[in-house]
């Protein structure tokens, strides 16, 4: 994950708001850092699956062999 820095950021901020007494700001960044890291995993598992398919020199979806 190259963009795995922003989840330390919304960490960071997670604690300063629940040290500072914003309980609701802390709740919802704790959505927000799910959110990232759910998006952040999906982006990696794509990027490991283009990789896949390059290394295998895969060109697109396959045919079904018909040619009209």
């Amino acid at each position: 994950m190259t963009n795995d820095w922003i989840i330390d950021v919304l960490t960071d901020l997670k604690k300063f708001s629940a040290t500072n007494e914003l309980g609701r700001l802390a709740d919802h960044l704790d959505d927000t850092i799910m959110v990232a890291a759910n998006e952040l995993s999906s982006e990696q598992s794509e990027q490991l699956v283009g990789s896949f398919d390059q290394a295998r020199g895969h060109a697109g979806p396959a045919h079904s062999g018909d040619s009209a």
